[in-house]
């Protein structure tokens, strides 16, 4: 009997969560179906009404965005400022994180206080500063200068984060190795990367969905050459209003790319937050 009500239970569980699911991507498929739909069939009615009548699906949409040189570029600049951003932040932070976990130095904890207490920072606060500053740079306006911003930004949380997830790792496992004539780079490297793969995965996903999905920080930064793909097509429905033949196939680009890699590093993502919750 009770084997019949967990069961029952776990089946229910599944029934529900497969409910969510479907709830969940609808909005993608929708997005997906009216990509595929000309601007005229679109006003005529939902994207639902394209299940009943396949033959007004067409690529012609992306081709049509693929000739678009302003929607290719915007998509080139979005993966050459997410990428960058991303690596960087998971680079130092897991560098800064091993530091402030394991390595004696002097005032270690003072300056790991001041990363917390950089965490309350808002990004409003800093944007017209390091724009004045990047203008007497000379990076206002570039891609590089969108990156930099991302990465300062976004250090402190991912410094925070890989340093609590180090910093629960058994002291003994390090000492045995630095008994063993490791050196803290080897270390580091051979043991507590593999060690804090599942948090590093966390973390790179959530910078990469941040950046990817950022407007506000290339609104202000990015110029007509170097803007992202969320602002080209905030600009797209600024200037023809009603082109769903080019914002459809536009917005389906820049949504998927992060799907997929969410998806891509499920597991690690998985992974990360079972052991977040067990320590």
């Amino acid at each position: 009997m009770n084997a019949v009500r967990r069961g029952l239970g776990n089946g229910l569980v599944q029934a529900v969560l497969v409910v969510i699911g479907l709830i969940w991507l609808t909005p993608l498929a929708g997005l997906f179906v009216s990509s595929l739909r000309s601007a005229k069939d679109t006003a005529k009615g939902g994207w639902w009404t394209a299940l009943t009548g396949p033959g007004q699906l067409s690529f012609d949409n992306y081709s049509a965005l693929l000739k678009n040189a302003g929607m290719t570029q915007a998509f080139w600049n979005t993966v050459l400022i997410s990428v960058p951003a991303t690596a960087l932040v998971v680079v130092i932070a897991a560098l800064a994180g091993y530091a402030f976990a394991w390595l004696d130095f002097p005032g270690r904890e003072p300056l790991f206080l001041v990363v917390v207490a950089l965490l309350v920072v808002p990004v409003q606060i800093g944007l017209l500063p390091v724009a004045k500053l990047f203008g007497q740079l000379g990076l206002f306006g570039t891609i590089p200068g969108v990156v930099l911003f991302h990465v300062a930004y976004g250090l402190p949380f991912a410094v925070f984060l890989l340093r609590n997830y180090f910093a629960e790792m058994p002291k003994e496992m390090l000492e045995a190795a630095r008994m063993d004539g490791g050196s803290e780079w080897r270390i580091f490297t051979q043991l507590v990367l593999p060690v804090g793969r599942p948090a590093i995965a966390s973390l790179a996903i959530f910078q990469f969905l941040w950046v990817w999905n950022d407007m506000l920080v290339a609104l202000l930064f990015a110029d007509s050459s170097s803007q992202p793909l969320t602002v080209q097509l905030q600009s797209q429905i600024r200037q023809f209003g009603s082109n769903i033949d080019v914002l459809a196939p536009g917005a389906f680009l820049s949504l998927i790319v992060p799907v997929a890699v969410f998806f891509a590093f499920q597991r690690h993502f998985v992974q990360g937050v079972m052991a977040g919750s067990v320590k």
